[in-house]
């Protein structure tokens, strides 16, 4: 079945001496593998530069549900990014969130909520002069909401320490190691309740905002078994520090 959809790249490797497997996921039809041909032609070469982490891509494809990878007719940009690819803090970023989001998205059906939550977010990420700094913590935590975990920052008593376990915030230090301390929930909880506009307005330290990422990313590994390695995330650091 010939069909149009629209993307956004989560991965790709080479496959053989003149092709690529790239990892989309797709408005219509979830996580795909599309095989797509990456030949020395001039063509081909800037048709494959589209394949980066996070790119939105316009879609023709054969689409066939007992296809483990499938084929790519056409595909194009579908929104040129202006500054993410040549913007080296904010292209490490993207990185890093295209892994974490290879790592978490496994579904081939459609999810056009998320898919929306995504494109928007990459589009105003891209043109942000100001908070951009702190984008993939906002991501991070505005994501869970979808995967079903979005965590409970309510606040209770006059101390509070952010439970993973429980994915709330609670009154009292929990006596397993899986939690967030007093500092790191404090920034937790203002966190959540910014939207994307006014991320210029949450002033953290370098140190801090380790911290939330760490706490974000052990979150996810709590939920996602095989989360594994982030491999981007020590890259990430070294970009922020």
């Amino acid at each position: 079945m010939l069909a149009a959809t629209e993307g956004i790249v989560l991965h790709h490797i080479k496959y053989g001496e003149s092709s690529v497997i790239a990892t989309i996921f797709t408005k219509e039809f979830g996580r795909q593998s599309f095989i797509v041909n990456a030949s020395r032609s001039r063509k081909a070469k800037n048709k494959a530069g589209l394949l980066q982490p996070l790119y939105l891509l316009d879609l023709e494809v054969y689409q066939k549900q007992s296809r483990e990878i499938q084929r790519i007719k056409e595909f194009k940009s579908l929104n040129a990014y202006q500054n993410i690819p040549f913007d080296i803090a904010k292209s490490t970023q993207a990185i890093f969130l295209a892994e974490m989001l290879y790592k978490t998205i496994h579904e081939q059906e459609s999810y056009p909520e998320l898919y929306e939550f995504i494109k928007s977010a990459l589009l105003y990420f891209d043109l942000m002069e100001e908070g951009w700094q702190n984008f993939h913590l906002y991501f991070l935590f505005r994501l869970t909401e979808y995967f079903g975990f979005l965590p409970d920052t309510q606040k209770v008593g006059f101390e509070s320490w952010f439970d993973m376990k429980k994915g709330a915030i609670v009154p009292f230090e929990p006596s397993h190691p899986l939690f967030a301390n007093k500092d790191v929930t404090k920034y937790l909880v203002e966190l959540s309740v910014f939207k994307i506009s006014e991320l210029e307005a949450f002033k953290v330290s370098r140190s801090m905002r380790d911290s939330l990422l760490q706490t974000l990313v052990d979150y996810y590994q709590l939920h996602f078994e095989n989360l594994g390695e982030v491999k981007s995330l020590n890259v990430l650091r070294e970009v922020f520090h």
